[in-house]
């Protein structure tokens, strides 16, 4: 029996509503912040445990046989093809620090692959949704499909990454490759570099070190407005690690040169 994505979409819309409703609140107020320890500056905070919790609740509720993934409050076993992946603030340091790049990633797979992602960014009231091969943002009410834009080369492109920091040894070497024949680097932007190379105003972005609820939202998305998104060996990156995601697919190749030497 073929799946219907619009439901499954019509929830998801559901589950980010409720993960607003809990974050929102927190956002540029005195939340109390869990550090963990001093190294560990990027944790949770009481609007991420408190979103994970509604989605939850809802899932359990509407869905009990699928299963469940979350960086909080890990992982319950499916007992059917379907899992939904939560990361209800991706991009945490963002948040602390007051600034709208974070979202709310929401995604739902199928025997491990990401038929639908949901991209949230409440306090700017714009959300992603990417199935069943297309996109679309809705912003302020709106509804616009989103598709990448003409991007012919390194040379025109604008390449984004949450921090030269997570690049490590040879990583280091191959992103600064891309960078320089780059025409322009965007750093800090989360999960939201991903919506906007959706939307047509970004070209690549280049990670590494990702989680599965890093990445499972943004597959759908990227891929149903036209990009690809893929490992730094040019394969699927559903698991996360090093990813690559392009808007115009003509800078794959380009970029794999240079990524494909510290590909591990």
């Amino acid at each position: 029996m073929p799946v219907d994505l619009h439901a499954f979409a019509a929830f998801a819309h559901d589950l980010a509503d409720a993960a607003r409703a809990a974050i929102l609140p927190l956002f540029r107020a005195s939340a109390t912040i869990d550090k963990g320890d001093a190294v560990a500056f990027d944790r949770v905070t009481e609007a991420y445990r408190a979103a994970e919790r509604a989605m939850r609740a809802l899932i359990e509720s509407r869905f009990p046989d699928h299963g469940l993934l979350g960086e909080e409050y890990g992982e319950r076993p499916a007992r059917s093809a379907y899992s939904w992946t939560l990361d209800p603030i991706d991009g945490t340091r963002a948040f602390i620090s007051g600034v709208p790049v974070w979202g709310t990633l929401i995604a739902l797979t199928e025997d491990g692959r990401p038929i639908l992602g949901v991209i949230d960014q409440g306090y700017l009231d714009e959300r992603y949704i990417g199935h069943g091969g297309a996109a679309e943002m809705i912003v302020r009410g709106v509804r616009t499909p989103l598709k990448i834009r003409s991007c012919a080369s390194l040379a025109e492109a604008t390449l984004s990454s949450t921090s030269p920091d997570l690049f490590h040894g040879a990583e280091a070497g191959a992103f600064e490759m891309v960078r320089h024949a780059a025409r322009l680097t965007r750093y800090g932007c989360d999960c939201y570099a991903y919506a906007q190379l959706a939307a047509g105003r970004m070209d690549l972005v280049i990670e590494s070190g990702l989680k599965p609820w890093d990445v499972h939202a943004l597959v759908p998305i990227v891929e149903g407005a036209g990009g690809a998104f893929v490992n730094w060996r040019g394969e699927p990156a559903w698991s996360g690690g090093q990813v690559l995601a392009v808007g115009d697919q003509r800078l794959l190749a380009p970029a794999l040169i240079a990524l494909r030497r510290a590909a591990n």
